[in-house]
């Protein structure tokens, strides 16, 4: 056995060695903080009720994050934990370990949502959150210490670029027609098909979220301003439209969904949805504003 990968399993098992009922429920409460679905839920709370700007950005980083990890566990090919001494296997997952998919995203959608916050909070919320789900990894036996190390690394690394990088990007699309800027998109989600090796759940959602947010300022121009319990009902309905959105074109389809491009016209139908139709239904049912352009 490789002498690191030996090492980051006594790691698990001492982390391991600790374990409690109670324990092993906050540890797997903070693992699905690193979840499709968490995102979900997460994105469009910011996008829709605190900053849709930095909503926007959030989503489309955390999914650029999950085709680089798709790629960079198939490089790897490293095995996980469990693989070792299946004991320790809490958690399992049905793809290689390293980087953690799961520190990696936490570290981008903390990074991202850092500005959000006022000083010192935002820092605080960059180290805790990935901290306690890259900790929370380990201790499910899902990943090696390495792996947790790595996805951080990598996560962190993609902030900074987006700190020097995104707004400039950001520019330079807004500033395209808008074919142009959707053709631009389109491009970036097939190299995303590419690098998650034709899981085009990813590339779906990306292509939908960023491609509609293009006209989404002339389509529904909505306003993430009101009262905590108008942005409470906003959120919950918006949500309750987001589940139809997300289980109906799956249970018409049924196995069909697998299929490569129907799997990403689903996907990209649900970050369309986020983007534009659920704010289209916003100011349609007085749930929001129209925000002066």
């Amino acid at each position: 056995m490789d002498p690191i990968l030996s090492w980051g399993l006594e790691v698990v098992r001492g982390a391991q060695s600790i374990a409690s009922p109670a324990l092993t429920a906050v540890m797997k409460a903070f693992s699905a903080t690193g979840t499709e679905f968490f995102f979900m839920a997460a994105i469009p709370l910011v996008y829709w009720c605190v900053d849709k700007r930095r909503g926007l950005r959030i989503g489309i980083l955390v999914f650029l994050s999950a085709a680089l990890n798709a790629r960079l566990k198939l490089a790897f090919g490293q095995p996980r934990p469990y693989d070792l001494d299946p004991s320790v296997g809490m958690a399992r997952e049905t793809s290689f370990g390293l980087p953690s998919g799961h520190a990696q995203a936490s570290a981008v959608f903390a990074g991202s949502a850092a500005p959000l916050f006022r000083a010192p909070w935002g820092v605080v919320f960059a180290i805790a959150f990935p901290l306690l789900v890259g900790l929370s990894r380990i201790y499910l036996g899902a990943h090696f210490p390495t792996d947790v190390l790595a996805g951080w690394a990598v996560g962190a690394a993609i902030v900074v670029l987006d700190y020097f990088f995104g707004d400039k990007i950001a520019r330079s699309v807004k500033g395209l027609h808008e074919s142009l800027g959707l053709a631009a998109v389109a491009a970036v989600a097939l190299f995303m098909n590419v690098l998650t090796n034709n899981d085009t759940a990813i590339s779906g959602a990306f292509f939908g979220l960023a491609g509609a947010a293009i006209y989404a300022d002339k389509n529904a121009p909505f306003s993430v301003t009101g009262g905590f319990w108008k942005r409470a009902l906003r959120y919950l309905f918006g949500m309750l439209t987001v589940a139809i959105v997300y289980t109906a074109p799956k249970l018409l389809l049924a196995e069909l969904s697998t299929v490569p491009l129907l799997r990403f016209l689903r996907y990209a139908l649900l970050g369309s949805w986020i983007a534009v139709g659920a704010p289209w239904l916003f100011l349609k049912l007085g749930l929001t504003e129209r925000e002066d352009q």
